[in-house]
């Protein structure tokens, strides 16, 4: 019995979508500053190919930073909320409510505040992607069956040896898959930060083109863009396969 190929089918289905976009943007002429068709866009993919790269450095440096500070603070809160349950009573609806607020509000208060650096799109990568590493990693640590601790616990481990030992351990895969989700935000986030104020990075370049109504250079932004967020999940992917082989089936 052959194996099912997973990938195959939303390939095709990209594929068809694509030739129908192309098919239909040369059957009716619609110009350019209207639907660009893929072939162009992917012209000026090629074409803008070095300004894209510079700035997708400095958007991915920006996500990276975000991620980084991120994935400490949600692990030092998530430990915080499962050792004292009030602490968790207390913040975890507060952390609910902060992501009812749209990012898009928020940059601008970041910019008031810190200024046109790099500081509010790192901050805006943080507050993005806090929340479900912070909430994967703490459902997974209170989700650690107590005996494994009552036994570490028995033997003289301490407070702080249990979790090193026993929960924090155990709580790996949920925090990678809070990492996986934040990883895909992180590109986003810190794109949203560029739109309010930057003079470099993506969100820059997409708010520039657009303005200037070069649909195909738009379309060609969005595509790294997209790319980019997707190359930040299989990099989180690319760790968990190389660090923890035992948890590649479940991959």
């Amino acid at each position: 019995m052959k194996k099912d190929i997973p990938w195959l089918a939303p390939v095709l289905l990209i594929g068809i979508l694509l030739f129908v976009w192309e098919g239909a943007v040369e059957l009716f002429s619609i110009p350019l500053y209207v639907l660009p068709s893929p072939l162009q866009v992917l012209r000026a993919l090629a074409k803008e190919l070095p300004v894209l790269s510079l700035h997708g450095g400095v958007t991915v440096a920006e996500a990276l930073a975000g991620m980084a500070v991120s994935m400490v603070l949600a692990a030092a809160l998530g430990i915080l909320m499962d050792c004292f349950p009030l602490v968790r009573r207390g913040l975890y609806p507060v952390l609910v409510v902060t992501q009812t607020v749209p990012m898009i509000v928020m940059a601008p208060i970041l910019i008031i505040y810190m200024g046109f650096g790099i500081g509010p799109k790192i901050l805006t990568v943080v507050l993005m992607c806090f929340f479900p590493v912070a909430v994967s990693f703490s459902d997974g640590l209170a989700q650690v069956d107590e005996e494994y601790v009552n036994l570490v616990r028995s033997y003289g481990a301490g407070r702080f040896q249990a979790y090193r030992l026993v929960k924090i351990p155990a709580a790996v895969p949920s925090l990678l898959s809070g990492l996986k989700v934040a990883a895909t935000y992180s590109i986003s986030g810190a794109v949203v930060g560029e739109w309010i104020g930057a003079t470099q990075g993506l969100g820059y370049y997409l708010l520039r083109v657009k303005n200037s109504y070069m649909l195909d250079r738009v379309f060609a932004c969005v595509a790294v863009i997209i790319l980019l967020s997707l190359a930040m999940n299989g990099l989180i992917r690319l760790y968990q396969y190389l660090a923890f082989p035992y948890m590649r089936r479940k991959m």
